[in-house]
C-alpha cells in the first residue's frame, strides 16, 4: 500500500434508506499522509431531500452554505463517473483502501450510490475513529477539530487526526 483514499461525504442525514449524498470530498495521499491530489464536488439532490433534513443537518449544512450549493450541484451519475476517474488514476492496479472518520458510515452510502465505485475499494478500511477512541479511553488524549461538517475540511483534519496519533508511534527498525 503506497497511498491511501480518504474520503468525506455530507449526506442529507444518515439513513441510507432515505437520505441520500450531497458533497463529496476525496484526497489521496501517501503512506506518511501527504497529499497527493484531490477531489471535490457538490451533489445535486431533488428538493424533497433538502426539505425532509432534521433540524441537524438543516442548522449545519445551512451555516456552511451547502444547502444553497445543492440545487447548482453535479448529478450523482457525473460525480461518480468522476470519483472513479481519480482512483483509476491513483490506483490503476489495485483496490485502494478507503481511509476517514467513520468511514463505515460514509461505505454504507457508497455502496448504495456510488455502487461502481464501491465495487472498485478494497474489503479494509483505516478508520482514524477507532485511533480516536483508543487515544481517548486509554490515554486521556484529544484531536481537537473544527467540524465544520464541510467535505474538503473534514477530510483535511482526518488526515491530521491520523498523523497526530502517528507521531507517538516508536517503531524500532528490524523489530519483529
Amino acid at each position: 500500500m503506497d497511498k491511501i483514499l480518504w474520503v468525506d461525504l455530507e449526506m442529507s442525514g444518515l439513513d441510507v434508506e432515505k437520505e441520500v449524498i450531497i458533497e463529496v470530498a476525496a484526497i489521496v495521499t501517501d503512506h506518511k499522509m501527504t497529499p497527493q491530489d484531490q477531489y471535490h464536488s457538490v451533489v445535486k439532490q431533488p428538493q424533497k431531500y433538502i426539505e425532509n433534513m432534521d433540524e441537524w443537518n438543516k442548522t449545519h449544512h445551512g451555516r456552511s452554505g451547502l444547502i444553497d450549493k445543492i440545487p447548482r450541484g453535479n448529478d450523482p451519475v457525473d460525480v461518480e463517473d468522476d470519483l472513479i476517474s481519480f482512483v483509476k488514476k491513483h490506483f490503476p492496479n489495485e483496490m485502494p483502501i478507503l481511509a476517514g472518520n467513520s468511514i463505515n458510515q460514509d461505505r454504507i452510502f457508497i455502496n448504495k450510490y456510488f455502487p461502481r465505485l464501491a465495487s472498485m475499494l478494497h474489503y479494509r478500511m483505516l478508520d482514524v475513529s477507532s485511533w480516536k477512541l483508543v487515544f481517548k479511553f486509554m490515554y486521556n488524549m484529544r484531536f481537537e477539530k473544527t467540524e465544520t461538517h464541510q467535505a474538503m475540511d473534514d477530510i483535511k483534519e482526518s488526515i491530521a487526526e491520523m498523523k497526530y496519533y502517528l507521531e507517538f508511534i516508536d517503531v524500532k527498525k528490524g523489530r519483529k
